[in-house]
């Protein structure tokens, strides 16, 4: 029998690409997500790439403890990939009180409902974020983290402290946390990609809706870091090679295969890349020019971070394999595909 794994948050970008991956992988997947931050498109390219058209989706908000008991009840869990959360570092540093509640609430809903439920394995999406302005590059998983820039960051640190202390309370519960660097691209299909509604918070989507004109001009935040042309450095990754880790994780832990009953690894590709360096790249690759601009550096963001991902190479079987260029063309195409062309 498939085990079945709940994607929380599974209609948003990345939620999106990992389900295509794990049904791929020969896994059962439920979808939930209060559809806050996204619409259908995702859970539809979703549907077409797999030829699943059964995928279901559960409308609800994981901050519901009673719904999150309800959704464990209705569906058997092997294990749970959790996204469900508020993703922007400015806007948490704006409304601290709103991340707060949110992230650490719907996280603590989900181990509740797995221990209610006899137990699961639960996979936390963290980020690189856990190790705010690190002083040693690259950093590895033993690297300290330090205090976070941002409350974002801080709910992902209490999140992996909140996984850490359940699964050694509770051997029915074992946990990964997968701290992820900057995930960019679209799935090869251009049926799913990054959807943001409102003005976007992260770099491609910005520079995709300037070269397709949705967007006067791109602004570059801050040009005067510490760094060879200015600009920031971090470690992109495309989102499929990301995808493939996270079934990766979810195999090791229903395969028993966990030297502890809680690990982290970084998911990266272990190259810096300047943020000037890859719009320059974006404009070689896709044969574009692109209007963009320097503009005052924005709240909470660090000079550099990149990883040492040696340990999930080695333990997860798992590598990034796609090229810069490869990953570029691929965020141009979903941006077409969303315009019609």
């Amino acid at each position: 029998m498939k085990k079945r794994i709940l994607v929380s948050g599974g209609a948003g970008y990345i939620g999106s690409h990992v389900s295509v991956e794990l049904i791929e992988a020969g896994y059962e997947v439920v979808v939930a997500d209060n559809m806050s931050n996204c619409d259908t498109t995702g859970i539809e390219g979703v549907r077409k790439i797999t030829g699943r058209t059964d995928i279901p989706l559960v409308e609800m908000d994981f901050c519901d403890a009673a719904a999150v008991e309800r959704l464990f009840d209705d569906y058997p869990i092997d294990a749970v990939i959790h996204f469900a959360a508020f993703k922007a570092v400015g806007e948490s540093v704006a409304e601290p009180i709103k991340y707060y509640r949110n992230n650490l609430t719907s996280f603590l809903n989900v181990l509740d409902a797995a221990r209610n439920h006899g137990g699961c394995d639960v996979l936390f999406s963290s980020s690189a974020t856990v190790y705010g302005e690190a002083e040693q590059l690259p950093v590895t998983e033993r690297s300290p983290r330090l205090p976070a820039t941002s409350p974002y960051g801080n709910t992902k640190q209490i999140c992996e402290d909140m996984l850490r202390d359940v699964t050694a309370s509770d051997p029915s519960i074992r946990g990964i946390a997968l701290r992820y660097f900057n995930p960019i691209g679209a799935h090869p299909s251009a049926l799913i990609g990054e959807l943001p509604r409102g003005v976007p918070n992260n770099l491609i989507p910005y520079i995709t809706q300037t070269a397709i004109g949705k967007r006067a001009c791109l602004s570059i935040f801050g040009n005067d870091y510490p760094t060879e042309d200015g600009t920031c450095l971090r470690d992109y990754i495309d989102i499929v090679d990301l995808a493939q880790a996270h079934v990766a994780a979810v195999t090791r832990m229903l395969e028993g295969r966990m030297k502890e009953g809680y690990e982290i690894f970084n998911i990266g590709t272990g190259r810096p890349v300047s943020v000037s360096e890859l719009v320059t790249e974006f404009e070689r690759v896709n044969g574009l020019k692109l209007n963009y601009r320097f503009a005052e550096r924005r709240p909470g963001d660090v000079t550099a971070i990149w990883a040492d991902t040696a340990l999930a190479n080695e333990e997860l079987g798992w590598r990034a394999k796609r090229t810069l260029a490869e990953t570029l063309a691929s965020a141009w195409a979903w941006e077409k595909h969303l315009a019609g062309e």
